[in-house]
This record gives C-alpha cells, structure tokens and sequence, in this order.
C-alpha cells in the first residue's frame, strides 16, 4: 500500500504528498505499519487512505477507493459514514460492535458484520483534521454464532418435546438450566429454572440423589437408575408421592473436556413397575400352588397306596432321558403294557409319529421347570393301536410326575361334532344356493318372456307386412334385454367375477360430483350431509361401480327412513387398521379409505343383519327390491380388495361402511366418458374377429364393415393366431377372452404382439376373467368391453383405439 499511496495522484484531493501536514503523514506511516484493517477519512470529504489489511476487506472496491470521498467510495452507507464524519470531525468517537451493514464489495449485496472504532485525528491547528477508523470484519463469527444459537433452539425444541423427562443442570451446585414439558408435568417443575437443584427439589433430601449428582460432576462418570423409588412433593403442600423412575445422570463437558453440569433424562415407569410387581407376586403364588400340586404327586407316587393301584389314569415318573421309572396298573388297563415293559421303552417309541416334535417341545419345557397342563398326545396300545391321553406333569428334582387321563372317546365324539357342523355348513351352503338359483329363475324367466313375446309378435307383423307397430316390439325385446344385462352384472358383483375397470380416484372429488343427484333423489324429506376427511388418501377402484354402489345405500338409507325422512350423512376417513382391528374386519393390516352412509331410520335387528347379503334377501314390500343391491356392493367391495362392514340400532339407524384399500399413485381426472352418437367411419383398416359364437362374430363383422372395415373371423384361438403370424396387415385384433382350443384371448394378444409390438388389442368378455386380461392391468393400446354391449359403444370402441 505504501506504493500505491506514494504513485497515486493526490493533486485533486489533498495535493502532492510534499506538502502534505506533518500530522497526516505521522498518522498514515503509522497506519501502514498496523496488521490491523485501518482507513483514514481526511478532511470534510472523508478522503479514504488505507493500510493493506484494510484492501483485504475492501475486496473488489479495491484499490479504486484509495483516495475517492468516502460517500463514492461507499455509496451504499453513505448516510452511516456522514453521521461518522459529523462525529469524528467534531471530536467525538464512535465504537459499534458487530454492527451490520450490507456493502458491494464484489458487485453484488453482501450482508456483513463489523466491530467499527472511530477516533479523530488532531492536526497542526489543534482541531480534527481527519478521523481514523479500525475495521475489524466479525461475519463468520456472527453467523456461526446465529447457527449455533439456531442449533440450541432445535435441541431445545426437541428436548421440549421428548417423550421422556429431561433436565440440564450446570455448575457444581447443580442449578437448574432447562426442563421440558414432560418433566414439569411429572416432578411440577415449571418454576425451577435458575435454581440450584438441592433449593429447587428439597423433598428427595436423602434419598441419595444429590449425592450421585455430586459424584457425576466430580468423576465425569455416567450414573444410570433402573426402576428406582423416588418419594417426592410437587410443592411443600402437596401430599408426598412414590413414583419409579428409570433415568440417567450424564456430564456435559466443554470444549475442553472440564465437566461443566449434568443432563439427566429418564422416563416414568411407575405403571410398568407396578404392573410387573403384581405378575411377580403372580408368579409366586403360582409357584406356590405348582409345589403344592407336585408334593401331592410325589405323595401319591411315593406311597403307592390305594389311589396308585384303582385309579383309571396312567401314573408314573418320568426321567430326563425319557423313561417312565415307575407305572401304575392303569398302563396295563388302558394300553396293554406291563410295569417292566413301560420301564424298558422311552416315550418316544409309544408316541405316534405325528405327536413326536409337539411332545419333545413340551418335554423341553418340564426339563427347565415348567409344568405341562392338560397336554394331549397319542400312546400306542399293545395290539397296535393309539389311544389318546391328557398329561398333567409337574416337574421335580430332576424327574417329571405325570398323571394321565384316557381321552380317546371325548376325542371321537369331538370329530363325529365337526364332522356334523361341516355337514351343517354344506346344507345351508346348498339353501343359499337355492335360494338363489329360484330367485334368478324367477326374474330370468319373466325378462326371457318379455323378449321371446316381443320377438314372435315381431315375426308375425313381418309375415304379415304390418310394419306401422314394430318399433314397439323391437324397443320391448332391448329394453327386457337391458335389464337382464343389469342383473347378469349384479350376479357378477355378488359373485365378485365382474370386469371391474379401478382408477386411482379421490372420493371426496368423486361424492362432490354426485351430490346434487344425491339430493334430488333421495327427496325433500332427507337432510343430506357431505363430511369429507381432509388430506383424504386415495383409492384404486371401478369409479361407475363405486358411484352405484354410494348411490344405493343413500336409497337404502332413504328408504329406511320413510315417511318422516331424517338425515342421511355421507362420510369419508382415513383408517390405519393395525393387526386387531384388521381382524376384526377380515381384512389384511394397513392403510385402507372408508366411506360411510348414516341413516336416521328404523335400524336393523341382529337376524336381518345376519342376511343382508344374502342374493334375493329384503325387507322391502313385494315388487319394491330385488335384494340383490347390498348383494352386489358387498361382491363389488370384496373384488376390490376392501370390505363392507354394518353397525345398526333399532329405531336409532344404521351405518353402513365400505373400507377400500389406500393408493398411493396420483388420481386421474373424473370423466363423464358418454359414446359419440356420430361415429367417424373407417378408412378402409383392417380388423381381425376372433370369436367362437358365430353370431356375436357375424355382428361384430357387419358393425365393421358398415363403418367402413375390412373383418376378418376366425373361429378360435389357433386360427387366429396363424393369421396374425402372417404378412396379413392387420389394424386392430378383437378377440373374446374364453376360447376355445386351448388358448385363450390374452395368450393369443400376447404371441401376437411379439411380432407386432404396436398391435391395438379390444378384448370381449362374457363375465370378467379379471386373471385372464390381467385384473386391470391392460397393457398400453388394450381395450376390454364386456358382453352385452351396444353396437354403437362397441363401434366407438373400435374407433378410438384405431385412432389412438
């Protein structure tokens, strides 16, 4: 800097340095040789003359300050500095420690800290010439102090929210720095900071407490409590309290590794001590009656009076190595073998094979003390046969006194009773089977009526060329075929085999869409409540199935509530189901959705719950339910992976809930995905018909070729796919799922697509082989649609995936 002072054109501010005052140069020779960051203001303008610690701090601004105003040369703390020159130049000093500012020093705002010391500087005249200032830069200082600061708040924070109680104490006396909330909650503590510890918590005097505290500061060693008896007062008025603590006393040390104070955190287990106790006193009155139950057995064993030669039970001492040393007569009774005959044969050679590896556990349990109650096991009689006995076996002094009781008639009349309960299971299996085929009967024929009338009343106008009235016999055959569509799928839904189509979907979004429709079809009598969970997780389901699903019970609920109305509420949750609670549902733990419809009506009894869904099963008046809605929801429900569960009161209402396994993708849009009444023809593609029912194959062929198609059929399978491994060019493959011939629809798609990869696939099926077409999961460019369907939707079908 000493060059640069000495080369710099001075002519402009302070004039050549040869007549500079005597008192200006004392201060920059002094200046200069100081390690320390210094500048000098001189004159009015604060002329800026700087030692080399000084260009350091002054970074990019350097050296073009070096003799600039201090106003240009900082203009972004101008006002700061003119306050300083003002000062300085009137003889006063200015001292800031970690002052901040924000400066430019590399082109660009840079918040900094800085210890600033302002002093005047007394020229010939006896007046302020200047004002010299020591610049000592304290940023890393600053922010490391506010991380640190930061630091101890988040340990505080965390500390303050340990389950566990904890206390800092510091010094040698042990005052009180911090105590959490679980601590003031426990000892009453919200007072105690700032104390010393002996001050803060006298009632623990002598106890010994202190005295560890003391010994922990003085060694620097951990001392740890486990369960231990603390007798304590909340406040001096308080009654005393006996509560078991397990904690630990640890020193904190500094930098330098000198003890400084204690952290002390610990939980209360008075409820597990407690506890534990009373299963040890347990444990000691078991003990007590299990030696009085073996001194009894020695007793008897020992003397073998009377009891030993009449009783009906096998009696006898058990070695370890498995021997029976003594037996009674009873062996011979009960299973043929002498006394001699027992001694030479170790249970393991009477024991039946599937019986070994249950009795050499409970075997290993006598051997360390633990007596065998009520244990049942098979003995192989003399003629070969096995016989079953219950065990009582108490061990003592190294053999096991055992009493055994011949339980093989109890054990035959056990299986003869689960023998007629599965006989049971299957004969109302066979009713409900019953019931439901009636019920299909019934309905499926009054639907066949309604279509095959329809159907001849058609062909005799036709024959007879009254061709004015057929619209109405052709409407009533699609119509009856509508509803038997409808009912095939509701039979499905109990079944739980009908084609499903899940997307993540988001059922408050789903209910918001539906409850205007809600409202207007339950009526003006039923007050209709919305309560959607907030943060609702998602759920992958068939939204259209869903919706009817929702739809039926709020007609249900209505329904039950006729005619005074009531309200009917509409709930969504999210639900964790640990292992009970999933057990109680039959479902597998984990995160599941539920919603929930609560009517205000009549309630159901035990019995009607028991058969609500049962196909054909309701309450309704005659002609007023099909009883198979609940039927439905409940296949529909359980082909999704959730379950339907009910909680009714009579005369209170009744709750019904779905539970729907969680998703954890994103949701996709809800779409009103209506057919197009106008479908865009075909330019000429070509669609190959894979269908064994020649006239769903003859139908398929006519929708195609009327809409501009080129069809192909084949018959099954193999042909099929021969066609497909052809030059034959080929658009769009539709195939029905169940074929004939060894392969099906998704097998030949599949071998298809190996040698056409961008082949467009629309499958068709009867009722929903979900394994089959991969239970959702379609690959991309496949399709499925399920018989019966429109020839309209299935021409839109094919038009879409075409052009997709």
């Amino acid at each position: 800097m000493g060059r640069l002072i000495a080369t710099h054109d001075w002519s402009a501010s302070l004039g050549q340095l040869s007549v500079w005052r005597e008192s200006l140069k004392t201060t920059v020779g002094l200046m200069l040789n100081s390690a320390v960051p210094m500048v000098l203001l001189w004159g009015a303008d604060g002329i800026m003359i700087y030692n080399d610690a000084y260009s350091v701090f002054a970074a990019g601004r350097h050296p073009q300050i070096l003799g600039s105003k201090v106003r240009q040369g900082w203009p972004e703390v101008a006002d700061f500095n003119d306050n300083v020159m003002k000062v300085g130049l009137a003889g006063g000093t200015l001292a800031y420690k970690d002052q901040e500012l924000t400066l430019y020093r590399r082109g660009k705002p840079e918040q900094v800290w800085m210890n600033l010391d302002y002093s005047p500087v007394i020229d010939e005249t006896g007046r302020p010439g200047g004002v010299i200032a020591i610049v000592v830069e304290t940023t890393e200082r600053v922010l490391a102090d506010r991380r640190q600061a930061e630091s101890s708040e988040r340990q505080r924070q965390q500390f303050e929210q340990a389950p566990g109680f904890i206390i800092v104490m510091s010094g040698s006396d042990h005052v009180v720095e911090f105590v959490n909330d679980t601590h003031r909650r426990v000892f009453g503590s919200a007072d105690w900071v700032g104390k010393p510890i002996r001050r803060a918590f006298p009632s623990i005097e002598g106890q010994g407490f202190f005295e560890s505290l003391d010994r922990v500061y003085a060694t620097g060693e951990m001392e740890e409590f486990e369960s231990a008896e603390v007798r304590y007062r909340r406040a001096p008025a308080q009654p005393e309290e006996v509560r078991y603590l397990t904690f630990v006393y640890a020193p904190i040390r500094d930098a330098g590794g000198a003890v400084t104070g204690i952290f002390c955190d610990g939980f209360d287990v008075t409820e597990a001590h407690r506890t534990t106790s009373a299963l040890r006193e347990s444990e000691a009155r078991l003990r007590e009656l299990n030696a009085e139950l073996e001194r009894k057995v020695i007793e008897r064993t020992q003397a073998r009076g009377r009891v030993w030669q009449v009783t009906p039970d096998l009696m006898g001492a058990l070695n370890p190595e498995g021997y029976f040393e003594t037996s009674n007569p009873a062996w011979m009774s009960v299973l043929g073998w002498t006394e001699d005959e027992v001694a030479a044969m170790s249970i393991w050679e009477l024991l039946h094979p599937d019986d070994l590896e249950r009795t050499r556990e409970g075997f290993a349990l006598t051997q360390i003390g633990q007596p065998a109650i009520r244990f049942p096991n098979r003995y192989r009689c003399k003629d070969g046969a096995y016989r079953w006995i219950s065990w009582v076996g108490v061990p003592e002094e190294g053999m096991v006194y055992c009493t055994g009781r011949d339980i093989t008639e109890e054990k035959a009349a056990e299986a003869e009773l689960a023998t007629a309960q599965d006989a049971l299971r299957q004969s109302q299996k066979m009713e409900a089977v019953g019931q439901l085929t009636g019920g299909l009967a019934h309905d499926f024929n009054n639907l066949l009526a309604g279509i095959t009338g329809s159907l001849e009343m058609l062909d005799k106008r036709l024959g007879e060329g009254r061709l004015n009235d057929v619209e109405r016999y052709i409407t009533a055959a699609q119509s009856s075929a509508r509803r038997a569509a409808a009912l095939t799928q509701r039979l499905l839904a109990f079944s739980r085999r009908q084609t499903l189509d899940p997307r993540p979907t988001d059922l408050n979004r789903l209910i918001a869409g539906m409850e205007e429709l809600v409202r207007r079809t339950v009526g003006p009598t039923v007050e209709v409540e919305v309560v959607g969970a907030g943060g609702l997780w998602l759920t992958r389901v068939d939204r259209s199935q869903l919706e009817n699903a929702l739809l039926n019970l709020c007609l249900n609920g209505r329904d039950a509530m006729e005619p005074q109305g009531g309200r009917l509420t509409i709930e969504t949750a999210n639900k964790w189901l640990d292992a009970r609670a999933a057990r109680e549902r039959e479902l597998q733990p984990g995160q599941y959705v539920s919603l929930c419809v609560t009517d205000t009506g009549s309630g159901m009894t035990p019995d009607v719950i028991e058969r609500v869904f049962d196909p054909f099963f309701t309450t309704k008046p005659l002609g007023q339910g099909t009883g198979l809605g609940l039927s439905m929801i409940y296949g529909f429900v359980r082909q999704s992976g959730g379950q339907v569960r009910i909680y009714s009161e009579v005369g209170k209402g009744t709750t019904m809930c779905l539970y729907l396994p969680r998703f954890a993708g994103a949701a996709e849009a809800l779409e009103d995905e209506l057919p197009p009444q106008v479908i865009e023809p075909g330019e000429g593609e070509t669609v190959l018909v894979i269908d064994d029912e020649p006239t769903v194959r003859m139908l398929i062929a006519e929708v195609l070729e009327e809409n501009g198609y080129a069809a192909i059929e084949a018959v099954d399978g193999a042909a099929g796919l021969k066609i497909l491994q052809s030059d034959v060019r080929i658009d769009l493959l539709i195939t029905d799922v169940g074929l004939p011939g060894g392969l099906n629809g998704r097998q030949v798609a599949d071998a298809a697509r190996l040698s056409r990869p961008d082949l467009k696939v629309l499958f068709i099926t009867g009722y929903a082989e979900n394994a089959v077409i991969g239970n959702g999961h379609l690959d991309r460019g496949m399709e499925v649609i399920t018989k019966p369907f429109g020839m309209a939707n299935l021409g839109a079908k094919i038009r879409s995936l075409i052009e997709s």
